[in-house]
């Protein structure tokens, strides 16, 4: 037998530290544990087997931090090696917990380390779109006693102070890390499978190196999704990478898509002065609640945007000035075409086939709630999953498949995942629509309040929109909540907060609520389903 000291972190009380001592005892091998909340410490004795990084894993799936007494796993105990494919936040996140968890972890990534968001998605397009905003506001506020004109658009400084922020949070958030956590090693290159067990490494110089890891994390994330387009292949049509980083606007840019990544920057091109044709398949948005399109489609034509929805592209030409794009509503001439109709998982080249990895019918690797793929050491995190593609998705389950890779045994806990478009107005929305409600069985009640009920968009001069609430018709507890909204994506954590503490609509309307916000439109909302908002006072309670 051994003995090990841990350093906790995190504990509040004694009912705390007698979590960890639970979590201690189910660790094989661990014959006791004394763990003491006054001096946040556990002595834990063992089984000489028994590895330093399970006891850590075991304390960290509580909630709470543990590091090794000394701050090092005892050089004497083999280090787990792990290599992890992919650099984004996903992989950074498992990255950084599993050298916490002692152990020794290679990255591999092909191109620059961050991943999508930071370098060509979310960063970028949020400065866009905020960019865009401001031009918007100097020509269309509706204040009439200040004079609106004409923005002075430089496109080539916008991309300049965007492309530099990108830079400076890639270096802070990945880069930095590399160059100061000496646990996690970069390794530039093509990873591919060459069995369960192997992973080739294909660097620029055309150098493979071979590497046996105990444990693979996969994080390769995701890119645009071309559709088979007639004519499209060769053209130099823009994904949203091109439209990020173009340093002019287009006359006329032609959208094809529908969904999050055409909407946004559709309306960013637009209020920068563009013409603007969107062309999408089906309805806006067409996953959400069919009022959530409509609206969104309403406010984005009222802007000046043309929008043709249920259209399909038959065939696209370029005569080397402009785009001609034949449709099932007619021909389109446009000087630019973004093609933004969804995202590809990056899986294809892996060679996970011999690695026995399954995939589901788009190329997405399957995993379970512990992010295990079909194969037992090996894991997979991201957009390149199965799991919802959002970005604090991935980073929140690359830190609990850490966990597992390294001996503990935590969930990914997908029952609340508020998501947000980020138009104008806002499209926030968490948990179920009436429609997804009823397919799982359940009776709803639900209530939708209009913007022009809410002081603060009142004060806003911008009615534009609705707050919908959807509830259990039996118990009132609130299912889901569709919001568009000026500020929808500041006001869905509120509800997404409910739902997770089970709350019913009564409690939510019975909350208080600071007056003249936004986010009071859910208590009001709320106030719907037993009450008539207008004949209340002003934060009537």
């Amino acid at each position: 037998m051994s003995e090990q000291i841990l350093h906790l972190t995190g504990m509040t009380c004694d009912h705390c530290a007698a979590s960890v001592k639970q979590a201690l005892l189910t660790v094989a091998g661990v014959a006791s544990a004394d763990v003491s909340y006054a001096n946040a410490t556990a002595r834990v004795e063992t089984a000489s087997i028994t590895p330093v990084v399970e006891l850590l894993a075991a304390v960290r799936a509580k909630g709470y931090g543990a590091e090794v007494a000394g701050g090092t796993v005892p050089k004497t105990e083999a280090k787990l090696s792990v290599a992890i494919i992919g650099a984004g936040s996903g992989a950074f996140a498992a990255a950084i917990r599993a050298v916490e968890a002692g152990a020794d972890v290679t990255v591999i990534e092909a191109g620059v380390v961050g991943g999508t968001c930071v370098n060509v998605g979310c960063v970028p397009s949020k400065i866009l779109i905020r960019a865009a905003h401001v031009a918007h506001l100097q020509t269309q506020h509706p204040f009439p006693g200040l004079a609106k004109h004409a923005p002075v658009l430089d496109r080539k400084a916008l991309v300049a102070q965007q492309q530099a922020r990108v830079e400076e949070l890639r270096h802070a958030k990945y880069e930095s890390i590399l160059e100061t956590n000496p646990g996690i090693k970069l390794l530039h290159g093509f990873a591919r499978f060459e069995d369960t067990r192997t992973l080739v490494v294909r660097q620029a110089d055309g150098i493979e190196k071979r590497l046996t890891p105990d444990r693979i994390l996969i994080a390769t994330g995701r890119s645009p999704q071309i559709p088979d387009v007639p004519g499209l292949a060769g053209t130099p049509y823009w994904t949203s990478t091109e439209a990020l980083i173009a340093e002019e606007s287009p006359a006329h840019l032609i959208v094809y898509g529908g969904s999050v990544v055409a909407l946004e920057l559709a309306q960013a091109y637009l209020r920068l002065g563009s013409r603007i044709t969107l062309v999408a398949r089906g309805t806006l948005l067409s996953k959400e609640d069919p009022a959530i399109g409509e609206g969104l489609k309403a406010a984005l034509m009222e802007e000046g945007m043309r929008v043709l929805t249920d259209t399909v592209v038959k065939s696209v030409r370029f005569d080397g000035k402009a785009f001609e794009l034949e449709t099932s509503t007619g021909l389109i001439s446009g000087d630019k075409l973004l093609v933004a109709t969804g995202r590809k998982p990056n899986t294809a080249g892996l060679g996970l086939d011999r690695a026995g990895v399954a995939l589901d019918a788009s190329g997405a690797i399957v995993v379970d709630d512990h992010l295990r793929t079909s194969v037992q050491h090996i894991f997979a995190v991201g957009d390149c999953t199965t799991a919802p593609q959002f970005v604090y998705v991935a980073a929140a389950a690359g830190t609990r498949a850490a966990i597992n890779i390294t001996g503990g045994d935590v969930a990914l806990d997908l029952y609340v995942v508020p998501a947000v478009v980020f138009t104008d107005p806002q499209v926030a929305t968490v948990g179920l629509t009436e429609a997804q409600a009823r397919k799982l069985g359940k009776e709803t009640d639900s209530r939708t309040l209009t913007l022009d009920n809410v002081p603060r968009a009142l004060a806003n001069f911008d009615t534009r929109g609705f707050i919908k609430l959807v509830a259990d018709k039996n118990t009132g507890h609130l299912l889901g909540a569709q919001v568009l909204a000026g500020e929808g994506g500041e006001i869905i954590q509120t509800a997404a907060l409910a739902i997770r503490n089970r709350m019913t609509v009564a409690d939510l309307a019975g909350q208080l609520f600071p007056y003249l916000t936004m986010v009071e439109g859910l208590k009001l909302c709320a106030q719907t389903f037993t009450k008539d908002v207008k004949q209340l006072s002003c934060c009537a309670g």
